[in-house]
Order: C-alpha cells, then sequence, then structure tokens
C-alpha cells in the first residue's frame, strides 16, 4: 500500500522528466535532415488560419484593458503625460506575448495533439518508426518551428493592435491627448522590451508545441484518449507560460534596468 502511494506520490515527477527528455529530443532533430520544407509551410499556414483572426479579436479588450487600467491609475497621481508610454510597455513586454500564447495553445497547440493523438491511435506512429522514420523529425519538428514563427508573427499583430486599440480608449473614453499619448511611446519603453516580447513569444510558441505533441504522441485509449490529451496539453501549457513568463520577466529586469523618463 505504501508502495502504491509513493508511486502515485511520483507520477508528476516521471511525467515531467519524460516531457523535458522529450524537449530534448526534439530540439536535437531540429539539426537532422532533409528537412521537411513542405510540412512545415502546411502547419505554419494552419496554425496562422485558425489563430490570426481570434487573435486580433482578443488584442483588442486586452489594449482596451490596460489603457483603462494604466490610465486611470497614472490620473491620480497626476502623471498623465506617461500614460502612452506604460501602456505601450505594459503591451508589448508581457499582454501581447501571453495573448499569443494562449491562442496558440489553445487553438494551434489542440489541433497538433488531436493531430498527432489521431495518428497515435490508428497507430501510423508504430508504422513509420517500422520504416525508420523518425515520427519526431518528420510530423513534430516541423509544428515547433511553424508554432514558433506563427507566435512571433501574431505577437507584432498583437501589440499593434493592442497599442491602436488602447489609444483609441485612451482618446476617447478618458479625454486624453493624442499628441501625448503618441509622445510619450519613448519615455518609459526602450527596445530591448520590444525584443524580450518577441523572445517570449517564441519561447512560447516552442513550449505551447512541445506540449501539444508529447500528449498527442502519447495518447491512448481511443478517441477518449485523444480528447483527454488536447485538454491535458492546454492545461499544462497554461501553468508552464505564466510560471516562464514570470522567470523571462524578472531575469530582463535584472539585465535591463527600467528606463526612467
Amino acid at each position: 500500500m505504501a508502495s502504491i502511494t509513493a508511486t502515485r506520490a511520483l507520477a508528476p515527477v516521471g511525467a515531467a522528466g519524460k516531457l523535458f527528455a522529450f524537449a530534448l529530443d526534439v530540439l536535437r532533430a531540429l539539426f537532422r535532415r532533409p528537412f521537411q520544407l513542405r510540412e512545415f509551410i502546411q502547419q505554419a499556414w494552419f496554425i496562422a488560419s485558425v489563430t490570426i483572426i481570434p487573435t486580433a479579436l482578443v488584442a483588442i479588450p486586452f489594449g482596451a484593458v490596460i489603457a483603462l487600467q494604466v490610465g486611470g491609475l497614472i490620473k491620480q497621481f497626476g502623471a498623465q503625460s506617461f500614460t502612452g508610454s506604460a501602456s505601450v510597455l505594459a503591451v508589448v513586454q508581457q499582454a501581447a506575448p501571453i495573448a499569443t500564447a494562449l491562442l496558440i495553445a489553445g487553438a494551434g497547440g489542440s489541433a497538433i495533439a488531436a493531430d498527432l493523438g489521431a495518428r497515435k491511435i490508428r497507430e501510423e506512429l508504430d508504422a513509420m518508426m517500422v520504416l525508420g522514420i523518425d515520427p519526431i523529425q518528420r510530423l513534430v519538428v516541423p509544428r515547433v518551428l511553424a508554432a514558433i514563427l506563427v507566435a512571433v508573427f501574431l505577437n507584432g499583430l498583437v501589440s499593434v493592435v493592442g497599442v491602436a486599440g488602447g489609444y483609441v480608449f485612451n482618446v476617447v473614453l478618458q479625454d486624453g491627448t493624442p499628441g501625448a499619448y503618441i509622445a510619450s511611446f519613448t519615455a518609459l519603453a526602450q527596445l530591448p522590451d520590444l525584443w524580450v516580447g518577441l523572445l517570449k513569444a517564441a519561447i512560447f510558441g516552442l513550449i505551447a508545441a512541445v506540449v501539444a505533441a508529447y500528449k498527442g504522441m502519447n495518447a491512448g485509449g481511443g478517441p477518449k484518449g485523444v480528447g483527454d490529451a488536447v485538454n491535458e496539453s492546454v492545461v499544462i501549457t497554461f501553468v508552464l507560460l505564466f510560471i516562464v513568463n514570470f522567470v523571462i520577466s524578472a531575469i530582463y529586469l535584472q539585465v535591463v534596468p527600467p528606463k526612467t523618463g
């Protein structure tokens, strides 16, 4: 009885270790040839097609909420001239990568997990291994690279739409000055903030694709197992994203001191 309890207690540790080992296998397979260019293009187009419209729609309320909250807070301190800069900083450094990651994991990641899970229960992956084809190199690597590429571009889309939405809501609802909002962009924000946002988006895309591929390739129990794998991949990805976002943000603030205006 004690051994069973210990086994159950250590199960999450074992699952985390398997996921980490799978991620290392994917990273090693990135440098193998031949590269599946056609599969990469198809997956990039598919992920972009299922995420670009929801991402644009999500970016508008993200930018609006940040502009309203930041604008109201800064107004209490009598520093309305910094509203634009603070809003841009929050969108580019935090909101844009997180919104992008949530959409990539929720739409693109679930599709990857469902596709690979269906292949797993149909024993297509086993057949590929019998033929000497590495499923990770043939199927997983193109999807991971596609998710990274799309995440970086979607991050730029969310940044632009979020900043534009924040501008409209600040000027219309908070009686902000359009010229002051735009002129204050460089008061607090700096170029490294843009780079760290892009880096976060790329890392989040990598995590979402790796977790989705791992859960899909280890699905079992028929269609129900595939559905469970999809749900688990989304939940695990969300948890990892927030943890990794905190770590990256903490390191970035230590390496690049905030601009003091």
